[in-house]
Formats: C-alpha cells, sequence, structure tokens
C-alpha cells in the first residue's frame, strides 16, 4: 500500500534563511502523525509544502503515490484538506455557506451546488457537532466553535487527508479535547489520514500514531511517541527542564515542566520533596 505522504530529502529556504534541510518522512493511510517542535523549527513552512502552497526548493513530496507537482491545484484540493494556523474566523458569512465551500473543489465549471453537496455539508456539521449553529454568521462564534465550523469544512471536502495547523491554538481545555477527540472520530469512522502541528506535548502523545520532532529544520525524530518523547531528546531540543514520565491513560509519555524555583544550582535534583533524584530515575521515559 502507498503511504498517504512521502517525503524524501525537502529543502526549502526563504531568500537565504534555510528553513527545512533534508527531511525525509512518510505517514500511513489512517495515520494520525503529529509534527512537534520549538518555535522556528520549520513545521509550518513543512505544512504548507504538504498542502502545495509552497514548491520545495529540493527534494520530493509524494501525496498518495503521485507527486504533488504532477496534481492540478483542483484535483490536488479534492486529496487533500488544509486548516492553517489561524484562519479568519470573523467573517460575515453564515456557518453552513462557509461549510459549504468546503464542496468547491468537487464543482462543474458553473460552480453551482446540488442536492448532494447540500446533503454533504450537513452530514459534515452533524459529524462536528456544529449543525445547531447552522442559520448563525461566523463572527458571533467563539474560537472552540469557529474551529469545529473549519473542520466541518474540511470533512465537507471530503479528502484522504487532513492537514491541521495547531487547531487547539487559543482554545480552552475542554475545546482542545474537542477538537483531538473530533481527530479521532474523523480517523476511525472516515479512515482519514490525520497530519497535524501541535505544540502542546501531552496532547500529541495521547493521540498520535507517529511523531515527527523538527529542530533547526530538520528531522531529529519520527516514530511513536514513547520512542520520540524521551527525557534526553526533549530537553536539548526545547532547552529547558523537563520530567518525563508514564501517564496513568495506558502508559503513554507524560511530560512535565520544571519552574526554576524547584531547581538547584547543579540541577540534579528537584526541591521541595516533590521529586528526587530526577536525574536518574523519573526523568527516563
Amino acid at each position: 500500500m502507498n503511504a498517504a505522504i512521502k517525503v524524501s530529502r525537502l529543502y526549502y529556504a526563504y531568500r537565504d534563511t534555510r528553513v527545512l534541510d533534508s527531511v525525509s518522512f512518510s505517514v500511513s493511510p489512517g495515520n494520525c502523525f503529529v509534527i512537534i517542535g520549538p518555535n522556528g523549527s520549520g513545521k509550518t513552512t513543512l505544512m504548507k509544502v504538504l498542502a502545495g502552497l509552497f514548491s520545495a526548493k529540493q527534494g520530493s513530496v509524494e501525496i498518495l503515490g503521485k507527486d504533488i507537482s504532477g496534481y492540478p491545484k483542483k484535483a490536488l484540493a479534492r486529496k487533500i484538506a488544509y486548516v492553517p494556523q489561524q484562519p479568519v474566523g470573523d467573517l460575515p458569512f453564515l456557518v453552513e455557506d462557509i461549510v459549504l465551500f468546503g464542496r468547491a473543489p468537487h464543482l462543474g465549471m458553473f460552480g453551482l451546488e446540488s442536492k448532494k453537496d447540500y446533503d454533504l455539508a450537513r452530514m459534515a456539521m452533524s459529524f462536528t457537532e456544529v449543525e445547531h449553529l447552522a442559520g448563525r454568521r461566523m463572527d458571533q462564534l467563539s474560537g472552540g466553535e469557529q474551529q469545529r465550523v473549519f473542520l466541518a469544512r474540511a470533512v465537507c471536502q471530503d479528502p484522504e487527508i487532513i492537514l491541521l495547523d495547531e487547531p487547539t491554538a487559543s482554545l480552552d481545555i475542554a475545546h482542545q479535547m474537542r477538537v483531538m477527540d473530533l481527530m479521532e472520530k474523523m480517523k476511525i469512522e472516515k479512515n482519514i489520514t490525520v497530519v497535524m502541528v501541535s505544540h502542546d506535548i501531552n496532547l500529541a502523545a495521547m493521540y498520535a500514531d507517529t511523531l515527527l520532532l523538527l529542530h533547526h529544520g530538520k528531522a531529529l525524530c519520527c516514530g511513536p511517541p514513547e520512542d520520540v518523547l524521551t527525557y534526553e531528546r526533549l530537553e536539548a531540543v526545547y532547552g529547558c527542564p523537563l520530567l518525563v514520565d508514564k501517564s496513568p491513560l495506558g502508559g503513554l509519555p507524560r511530560i512535565s515542566t520544571v519552574p526554576g524555583r524547584y531547581i538547584d544550582d547543579s540541577r540534579d535534583t528537584i526541591l521541595n520533596g516533590r521529586i528526587k533524584n530526577a536525574g536518574t530515575e523519573n526523568r527516563a521515559c
């Protein structure tokens, strides 16, 4: 079976500034693939290359076994739905109209929606639990509601792959979990390959089948969360004291930041009796 996405020795630069440097990885069909890494590591640029918005300077990107350059824009949009980092949410459009925009890649020359398109829009709103908002304007919704509407539009697009750039950013805990549960639902019930960027490493650990850790534009590590999220690797990449232990939810890695007031000058012991000898026992994944 072909990979949903295959990236080989991808290089991208803004003028003379290198952003992605020989990045290679593959995403299996039906996978939840999460890209993590510090600010400036190239995550958003990589997503835009995968979405066909940027063209690689060197290397290749294959979508469903075909080089991305071989897809006309409309054909690519029938395969991939892309939700950017900060989609415009204050649009004076009704929710049902925003969702229906997802059918654009499938419309004919005159761009007229059919009954099937309207049915698919209603199904997408029901799937993402925004059907009750259909008659509301986007600029009247909360951030969490807007995010689910954009996800409904992506579902309505009927893609095989959904790309999401930080879909839980600026959302409260409840809305973060609803969005992530929706990603899981897409993967399981619709067999959609989900590729997303996340700054929340713990959320990534809970939901990802595969993690890609970017650092300075390079693919530092790619694999299951328990292989990628080790204390040694994360502290080196993020440059701050961290603890990595096991979550009670299935034994997945759990990452905790360590405030400076809990660390002595030697940085070997967490103070106040919270965790002792962190450098040996508790820092191992």
